[in-house]
């Protein structure tokens, strides 16, 4: 492991991460159609038995059988800047890494950093990179250990997760029952917000964005058996990882689009027009997939790509109380006639 020996340049007063990058966030990462096409060809190669969760029927993380009642949780994430400031970037880039093993249902043990940065970056901007992603990942109840570091014309953050969770307690996509109710722990509008919101309403979002998603996680945790599926909402938008969750539970989401919860100001940018690039890449992935009668600014903020978005999951009517104050919104139902995401 390397890492990189920055070179002493002042960082000026006000600076934007954001002018040195073409795209940003999890609207970088490869659209859902070509993605599936390369996993499923990966998928053919098999493993001894111990792979719990792998390219086979691929997750949030993949999963691998320690013994002993004992699983490994394993994922990467890393993207572009999608917010100015640097200590921003290093948080929200650790929340959204982390947030994959809470998918998951584990707990985060260990992150290394994966990163890529121009040479003359400021060695300031990086050390409040690589700080708050620290500061993030200690909170999640883990620790950076180390990481590797390459030249980039554009700056590139993430890290390379490790988690651990019980074998027979690992929460995955497959699980939607019909009957069950849908729930999303954040609001939605990331991507929107950031492009077009006031300097508030920015404010607001990457708040939101840093803010991990483990107390949800424990949450789901606690209610057993009442959870169903369980997945968080990012680069392929709420639809997307909707659709993840219907195709592979083989049943029919139901969502009511006045029930989403929104971050501020992200219903009137949408109302203006406001699309950011990953819009129409998700759009195309699911044509056919999603039925949706909503406005087409609550329909835009369904398809928005989201970075460091909640978790959706699907629990038990009876368990909705029991979520209270643990952020989670209802958002819909499961019903029996499946693959399908349908926003009205």
């Amino acid at each position: 492991m390397t890492e990189l020996n920055a070179p002493e340049t002042p960082a000026p007063a006000a600076f934007d991460l954001t002018e040195w990058t073409t795209c940003g966030g999890c609207a970088a990462k490869w659209g859902a159609g070509p993605l599936d096409m390369l996993l499923r060809t990966l998928a053919a190669r098999r493993s001894d038995g111990t792979l719990l969760v792998g390219l086979d029927a691929f997750d949030d993380a993949a999963v691998l059988s320690l013994g002993d009642g004992l699983a490994l949780v394993s994922t990467t994430d890393f993207f572009p800047p999608v917010v100015p400031d640097p200590a921003d970037y290093g948080a929200i880039a650790a929340a959204n890494a982390c947030s994959d093993i809470f998918a998951m249902g584990g707990r985060v043990v260990l992150a290394l950093n994966v990163a890529a940065f121009p040479e003359h970056l400021p060695s300031q901007v990086i050390d409040a990179i690589l700080s708050s992603a620290a500061a993030v990942v200690a909170e999640a109840g883990g620790v950076v250990a180390g990481g590797h570091t390459i030249r980039s014309a554009e700056p590139i953050f993430g890290l390379a997760v490790q988690g651990l969770v019980h074998p027979e307690h690992i929460l995955t996509k497959r699980g939607a029952r019909p009957g069950q109710v849908v729930v999303l722990s954040k609001p939605l509008g990331t991507g929107i917000v950031l492009q077009d919101g006031t300097p508030a309403e920015r404010r607001a979002t990457v708040v939101g964005m840093k803010t991990l998603n483990k107390e949800a996680s424990l949450a789901l945790q606690d209610l057993g058996p009442a959870v169903g599926a369980v997945t968080d909402v990012t680069g392929f938008g709420l639809l997307g990882h909707g659709w993840e969750v219907a195709e592979r539970s083989d049943v029919t989401l139901v969502l009511d689009a006045g029930a989403l919860p929104l971050y501020p100001g992200a219903l009137d940018a949408a109302a203006r027009g406001v699309r950011t690039g990953g819009d129409r890449r998700n759009r195309d992935h699911l044509q056919g997939r999603v039925e949706s009668s909503a406005t087409p600014a609550r329909d835009a903020l369904a398809f928005d790509p989201q970075t460091s978005g909640g978790l959706l999951a699907t629990v038990d009517p009876d368990a909705v109380p029991i979520l209270a104050g643990t952020g989670f919104v209802t958002i819909g139902e499961v019903a029996g006639n499946g693959p399908g995401v349908v926003l009205g």
